[in-house]
């Protein structure tokens, strides 16, 4: 919206905002068309009018180039943060679209053990009536879901690095301590723990893990080397392979217990010093959905 001189008031067209965005996030008429499937005229003159009814021009020409301007540059921020508030409405709307009851929207490394996630999901239940999805996945699949709110809270075993795109809020949750365990055939390496795992096989955490570089860093210090039979983020792989028999694992306690009363893994030995932390990772929103509020502030594993 526009004041004028004369104290009327005059509206942004919010289809031309929308087309500037994209010819701004695309770099040219032509690519942002073919994305909108708009002809490229029609877009051009969509734009003019858009710069004719702000009284500044978006862009710069060169060399067949989209270049914003200055002003082209604060109104595309405008413009992204217009568009996300929307996409925040919407998403605010349909947590509510069931009378006094939730949507929570929660989402979970490959990483993070399975039982973690279902205290998350218990507690949610517990802070008030809610329905809870879940989403898997990769870390930066999740923190995108989560900066376009189409994701309430994250369940991580790292802490994102900040940047422009992605504003993430992290709380610790869980500082375990890391140990070893095996099936059965390895019952005897808890003798001597832990030169006993020298050259045995183990089922790993992928190299690019904390967890990975944390315990490699350990057996390192203590003249010890692991025979890598597996790598996997996935805990749940990890659980099955050890429990075959494949190898040994690193992992905490919590996260094995139940194995461990089902005698299906035991503990070989404790990995001293070596701990495994989690965090709930959040994204600033201007509505808070009230149950993932209640967990940021409260939950703990």
């Amino acid at each position: 919206m526009q004041i004028l001189s004369n104290g009327q008031t005059s509206w942004v067209n919010f289809n031309h905002l929308y087309y500037f965005m994209v010819i701004a996030s695309e770099g040219s008429i032509a690519r942002a068309a073919e994305k909108l499937r708009l002809g490229q005229p029609t877009l051009s003159a969509q734009l003019k009018q858009f710069e004719e009814a702000i009284g500044f021009e978006l862009f710069e020409r060169r060399h067949k180039k989209m270049l914003l301007t200055e002003n082209g540059k604060m109104a595309l921020a405008y413009a992204q943060q217009i568009f996300r508030l929307g996409g925040e409405m919407i998403e605010a709307l349909n947590d509510r679209l069931v009378p006094n009851q939730i949507h929570v929207q929660l989402g979970a490394l490959d990483s993070v053990p399975k039982q973690f996630a279902l205290r998350l999901a218990q507690a949610a239940y517990a802070a008030g009536p809610c329905t809870v999805s879940f989403l898997e996945g990769k870390g930066d699949e999740l923190l995108r879901e989560l900066s376009a709110h189409r994701i309430d809270l994250i369940m991580a075993n790292f802490t994102p690095q900040a940047s422009r795109e992605v504003q993430v809020v992290a709380r610790k949750i869980a500082r375990l301590p890391v140990s070893v365990f095996g099936a059965m055939k390895f019952r005897s390496l808890k003798r001597g723990f832990p030169q006993s795992i020298q050259r045995q096989p183990f089922i790993m955490p992928t190299v690019h893990s904390k967890l990975r570089g944390d315990v490699d860093h350990h057996f390192r210090l203590g003249g010890l080397t692991a025979h890598v039979v597996a790598e996997t983020q996935d805990t749940s792989l990890q659980r099955l392979l050890a429990a075959d028999g494949f190898g040994l694992m690193v992992a905490s306690s919590e996260s094995v217990e139940d194995m461990v009363r089902k005698r299906e893994l035991f503990k070989v030995g404790d990995l001293a010093g070596v701990h495994e932390e989690f965090f709930l990772l959040s994204s600033s929103r201007q509505i808070d959905n009230p149950i993932s509020s209640r967990l940021m502030k409260s939950f703990h594993l």
